[in-house]
C-alpha cells in the first residue's frame, strides 16, 4: 500500500512511520484501554519526494514540522483506529500538495503617469488651501 500524492508522486509504506496512541481528554471506560490516535512521523529529508518539493515543505510555516525536518501529525478525533489513520494519511498528502506548485513571483506594480500627475495636483491644491488660513496684512 502506498499514499498516492499525484500522477507522479506516491509514498511508500516504509517512509510513513503510524503509532496508535491513547486519546487525550474525557473518553469514558475506554479511554485508558483502547489505542485509537495515530501518531503520523514523516521525515521529509530522507523521503522520496522531489528535491523542489522538499525544499519547499521544510521552509513552509507548519508548526507540525520539527528541527530535524520531521512532520508529525496526531490525529485523534474519530473514534476508532482506522479512521483517525485515514485522517492522518489525508493530511499529510494535503501538507504535502500545497507544495507540489511554486508559488508566483511578486512582479512590483507602478503607479501610472496619470495617477502620478493627480497626486501632484491634489498635493499643490492642499497647499493653496492651507496657505490661505494664515495670518490678513490689510
Amino acid at each position: 500500500m502506498s499514499l498516492f500524492i499525484s500522477k507522479s508522486i506516491s509514498l511508500g509504506d516504509y517512509e510513513i512511520e503510524l503509532q496508535a496512541i491513547r486519546t487525550q481528554g474525557a473518553g469514558g471506560q475506554n479511554v485508558n484501554k483502547v489505542a485509537s490516535a495515530i501518531h503520523l512521523r514523516f521525515n521529509i529529508p530522507h523521503s522520496s519526494l522531489p528535491k523542489e518539493v522538499k525544499q519547499r515543505l521544510l521552509k513552509s510555516n507548519d508548526s507540525r514540522i520539527t528541527t530535524d525536518g520531521e512532520l508529525i501529525i496526531k490525529a485523534q478525533s474519530h473514534r476508532t483506529q482506522d479512521r483517525n489513520r485515514d485522517d492522518a494519511l489525508k493530511r499529510l498528502r494535503e501538507a504535502i500538495q500545497r507544495c507540489l506548485k511554486a508559488p508566483k513571483k511578486r512582479i512590483p506594480t507602478k503607479p501610472s503617469k496619470a495617477a502620478k500627475r493627480r497626486r501632484l495636483e491634489n498635493k499643490k491644491q492642499q497647499g493653496q488651501k492651507k496657505s490661505l488660513r494664515g495670518k490678513i496684512d490689510f
